[in-house]
This record gives C-alpha cells, structure tokens and sequence, in this order.
C-alpha cells in the first residue's frame, strides 16, 4: 500500500507535468501564429476599405439606392436636409447674417493683406461656401478667406511677380496657386493621405500663427499710420495723423466691443458687427468731411457683381508653374491644417464626428471651382466660425446665408465703400490678431514638451526673422529631429512584479515592485527594432546586465542573473538588423550563462524570427507573457 507522502510526491509531479504541458501548448500558441499579411495584401486591404467606403464601386444592391447612397457620401447635405425644418433656418439666418457683417470687411481687409484688390475677398467669400455647403461635414465652421493663408501667398507669389508693378500677373499667378491648392487638398482627402497634414504639430502651429500674426500686424502698421513707403527713411512727418487718429479710434472700439462679447455671452452679437459698424461710420465721416483731400487713404473703386470666370488666367505654361505648384502645397497643408482643427474643436463641442477625408475632398473642390471663379484660396476661419457658433448655428445653412449676403452687397452695396478709409481695414486686421498668438497654449507645451516648445519657437522665430518658408522649414526640420532622437535612442526599463497582482511594472516608476532573485526582465521602450536604433538597444541591455550582475555581486546575491527576459509587446516590427542584435545578444549571455527569452511578441515580429531561425536558437523560449515565462523557468 502506497504511503500518503509517495501519494503527495505524485499528486505534485502529475501537476508539475500537467502544468508544463500546458505552458508548451501556449508557446505553440504563440509559434504557430498563420503567416501575417505582406506588403501587397495590405496595399489591396487599403483599396477593398476603400471601395467599401465609396458605394458606386460596390454595386450589390439596387442601383437607385447606390446612386443615392453615393450622392449622400458625396454630398452630405442630402443627408442633414431632409429633416431640416424652419425653426432651425431661424437660427441659421440669424448666424448668417450676423456672420456677413463680420465676413465682409474683414473679406476686403484680407484681400488688401494678400495684395489682391478688395472685391477678390468678397468673391472669396461667395462660391467657396456655397461648394462647402453641399460637400462638407462640419456644421459651423465658416468658409472665406483667412489672414495667414493671406500673409502666406503674398509672402511668397510677390517674389515672383511685383504685385504693384504687375497686378494682373500677379493675380493670375494667385489664382493658379489656388488651383494647386485646391488639387493637392482634394487629393489628400481621395487617397486618404491626411497624414500629411499632421508632419506640422501643434506646437509649430502654434508658433508659426504667432509669428504671421506679429508679422502682418507689423505690415498693418502702414495701413494704420498712412505710410505710403514703410522704409527706414520713414520719419514722424511722413505719416498722416488723421490716417492714424481713425484707425486707432476704430481699433479702440472694435477691442471694447470684444471685450463686452467676452463678459457677456449674450451679446455675442456686438464684437461681430462692431467691424461692420466702424466701416459704415469710418466711411460716412471721410464722406461728409471730405477727409479724402486731406490725405486719408480710401479704398476707391470696388468692382461689383458676380464672380467672373478666370479659367483663362490660370498659368500652365509658365516659367513659374514648379514654384506654384510648391507653394499650392504648403499654402494646402496650412489651410487644412487650420480648417480641420477649426472643425474638430467645435464638433468635439456639439458632440458629432468630423470626416477628415472628407472636409479635404470639400476644401479641395472648393477651391478648385474657386480658382475658375475669381477666388483665392479659402479656409475656415476661427474668428468667424466662433461667431457663427455663438449666434446659435444649426447646419452649414448658415453658411448659404453669408454668401448670398456677400453677394447681394456686391451686386448693391461697392459704391458706398468707395471712401472707406484703410486705416479702417487695416484696424479691422489687427483686431483679429490678438486670437492667433496663444501665449497660455506656449507655456503649456514647454512645460508639457521642450521639444514640443523648440519646434514652436522655432517656427515663430523663422516666421519672424526670416520668412513664412523659413519658419515652417525649421518647424517641421526640428519636429523630425524629434521623432528620429526617439526613434534611434528607445528606452529600456528593468520590470518586477507588483505585489499582489499578476502585473510587472517599471521598478522606477513602482518602487515596491519586487524583482526575482537570478531572474532579470527588461521591456523594449520602442515600437520599432531597426538598423537605425539595433546597436543602441543592444548596447543599453548589455550595460543593465552587467550593472544587475555588479550589484548582485555587491549585495552578496545567493543568485546572479540567470535568466534574461525580453519584453518585447510594444515592438511592432523588427528588420534583419533587429535580429542580429538579439542573436549577439543572446550569444553574449550563452557565453556568460545566462538564458534569453522572448515574451509577448507580436504578430509581425515572431514571424520574422521564425523566418530568420532566431527562435530554435534560444531554444524556443518565447512565452505569451511575462508571467508564462517565469513560471515556466520555475517548474
């Protein structure tokens, strides 16, 4: 008769081998993964998602409702007008309207920033909303002509063409720059190629929108003080005082009026026509006072009417079609950039998704119907999209409502703004600038990020000092920098087990974490092993090691460092350079007795290891987690 000890000896040994056995099933979990799909698979994973998300290329069902599914993805608000009633166009004529009397002079103001005549804001601010309107998806964002895209294309076509000496060159040389635009953004959004828009961070534009608007403000000066030539000649004689006495006395109001808006949200109404209001005023005194024959600059003649055709002043053959082309695609990034975010933030607000593929389809088309028609490039506008928001807007109808306005005044109302001073505009502008320099949002990203924040001033500061490209060149130069300084130079960090859970965490971060006597767990910091950061990783897992084995040593340690795990569950993918420095590293610890093993590897990772012979060299010790393998180096 067995004795109850032997009894016990081999209950223990059956759950010893039951246990193992278990462990060995998980590891050819884990080893017999199916192959992950390759480059190709992915590429036709892309344009299956593709023609999935455009009904007309996935005709399984009726082909009316296709056609209509496709004119709704298309054209959203098909889908929003259905159920539109009249007490929603209450609140959107009402947004509307008070969006035209904040739209319309700063339209002109604009215009006159990006060396254009005044009427081309107004036709900006025409057909670019109206094609918004049908094809976008935000509700409140507000379609015309923005202060930096101004500052941008000025900054940058006048080194083509003079714009004083050559307007009409000029002009042709805009519209084909819009067309551009207008191209790439529309191409962006087709190929799903929004990405792109993310290599300017938050940070650069951040910096870069302070950095534009003290430059425009410096250029509004002119404006402001009637300086016909703003040069170092310039002394007190040379500007006019009463130029300066209306626009300051303007800029005061426009200021107090933001002021009152702010306090109080229920007049909201105020700070919005109050640009409106000191046009009409500004304009009536010239015109009663005769200002004009004193020296007061005035606005002139503004063409009226409809927007004409220019689909004949497009330039195509020119010497000048690569410098344009570059240009669409940095004025492109920047409008999308500033539209999107514009977007998001106060759909986040209203609780709705915003289609980032499809706001670029929208302002590319945009555009581009724009630059048949006498536009430039449009975007959206944070200044007018918080108005709009503010004045209770329900859909883009609002938008509608503004563009109609807009051309109901360019059809009546241009002869009356004939002595409309520009000191009056150019207080128009700089009351608009205070909104594009966050410093609160600055001094968070250095606290945040000082990476983040060197980008940021560096984008200010080349804007500043430099030049529009120049400040974008450094933004998106030192941005780069940052993602390759952590991409070749991960962290590694030593794990132990928290007390009384299952889970290991950095023993720097948990100082009661507990680390395993002869055992040493180690976690990539790195989604990505490559030839760029492969001899780093080794080398900084060699030196832990070997400290480990020091203080082991210094503690008078019963066990020195047995076993070596990997943690390698943040690595998304490895090339062969990758696993060349796990085979020497594992070389280095079979010289020096120690065991390397894998845990939580990822799908693309253990096949490439597989592939290269990597796992029979460490003699399959690869585990589904940390866990697994000290339990299995246990039993």
């Amino acid at each position: 008769m067995a004795s109850p000890l032997n009894n016990t000896t081999t209950s223990d040994q059956e759950m010893a081998d039951l246990e193992r056995h278990d462990y060995v099933e998980r590891v050819q979990w884990v080893l017999n993964t199916p192959k992950p799909p390759g480059l190709s698979q992915e590429l036709i994973g892309t344009a299956v998602s593709w023609r999935n998300k455009v009904p007309f290329l996935n005709m399984q069902s009726g082909l009316k409702h296709e056609l209509f599914s496709m004119l709704k993805a298309t054209f959203p608000i098909l889908s929003w007008c259905q159920n539109y009633n009249p007490n929603q166009f209450k609140h959107d004529l009402l947004a509307g309207l008070t969006l035209a009397s904040l739209c319309i002079p700063q339209s002109i103001g604009y215009a006159t920033l990006a060396k254009l005549d005044p009427q081309y804001g107004l036709y900006t601010s025409v057909v670019p909303p109206l094609i918004y309107t049908l094809m976008g998806t935000s509700r409140e964002i507000a379609i015309g002509p923005v202060a930096v895209i101004s500052l941008l294309l000025s900054s940058m076509v006048q080194k083509l063409e003079d714009p004083m000496a050559n307007p009409i060159a000029y002009h042709k040389l805009v519209l084909t720059v819009t067309f551009f635009a207008g191209t790439f953004q529309a191409a962006f959004g087709l190929f799903r190629s929004g990405f792109l828009i993310d290599f300017l961070s938050h940070a650069a534009i951040v910096g870069f929108m302070a950095g534009a608007a003290i430059v425009i403000g410096l250029q509004q000066l002119k404006g402001l003080l009637g300086i016909t030539h703003f040069t170092n000649k310039t002394d007190v004689v040379s500007w006019n005082p009463y130029n300066f006495l209306l626009g300051c006395s303007f800029l005061i109001f426009i200021l107090i009026t933001r002021f009152l808006g702010r306090k109080n949200k229920k007049l909201f109404w105020l700070p919005a026509i109050a640009p409106l209001v000191s046009v009409v005023l500004a304009t009536l005194i010239v015109f009663l006072t005769k200002a004009d024959k004193h020296g007061v600059d005035i606005v002139k003649h503004i063409k009226g009417g409809l927007n004409p055709s220019s689909v004949d002043q497009l330039q195509f053959n020119g010497p000048h079609v690569g410098e344009l082309a570059k240009i669409g695609l940095i004025v492109a990034i920047i409008a999308l950039t500033e539209a999107i975010a514009v977007g998001r933030s106060f759909a986040a607000i209203k609780g709705y998704h915003l289609d980032g593929n499809k706001e670029m389809v929208a302002m590319g088309f945009m555009n581009i119907i724009g630059s048949f028609t006498s536009c430039y490039v449009a975007t959206g506008s944070f200044s007018r999209t918080a108005v709009n928001f503010s004045a209770g807007c329900e859909t883009a109808m609002s938008n509608i409502v503004m563009a109609v306005t807009v051309f109901i005044s360019l059809e009546l109302l241009t002869k009356l703004l004939y002595y409309t001073p520009v000191a009056i505009l150019a207080s128009i502008i700089l009351s608009a600038l205070p909104g594009l320099i966050d410093v609160n949002e600055a001094c968070n990203i250095w606290k945040v990020d000082k990476l983040d924040f060197l980008a940021c001033i560096g984008a200010f500061l080349g804007v500043l000092f430099a030049t529009v490209e120049i400040g974008l060149l450094m933004a998106v130069t030192i941005s780069f920098a940052k993602i390759i300084v952590v991409s070749i130079r991960p962290g590694t960090e030593t794990l132990g087990k928290l007390p009384e859970t299952d889970a290991f965490g950095d023993v720097n971060q948990y100082p009661m974490a507990v680390k395993t006597p002869g055992v040493l767990i180690m976690r990539l910091k790195s989604a990505l092993l490559c030839f760029a950061n492969a001899n780093f990783v080794r080398e900084r897992i060699m030196k832990w090691v070997i400290e480990e084995e020091k203080d082991s040593k210094l503690r008078n340690a019963e066990k020195t460092i047995q076993i070596v795990i990997l943690d390698i569950s943040n690595l998304m993918d490895i090339d062969t350079s990758g696993i060349a420095s796990l085979e020497e590293l594992h070389k280095n610890f079979d010289s020096n007795g120690m065991k390397l093993a894998i845990a939580n590897p990822r799908w693309q990772v253990i096949h490439k290891l597989k592939l290269a012979n990597f796992v029979p060299k460490i003699g399959g010790r690869v585990f589904l987690s940390i866990g697994e393998a000290m339990a299995s180096f246990s039993i």
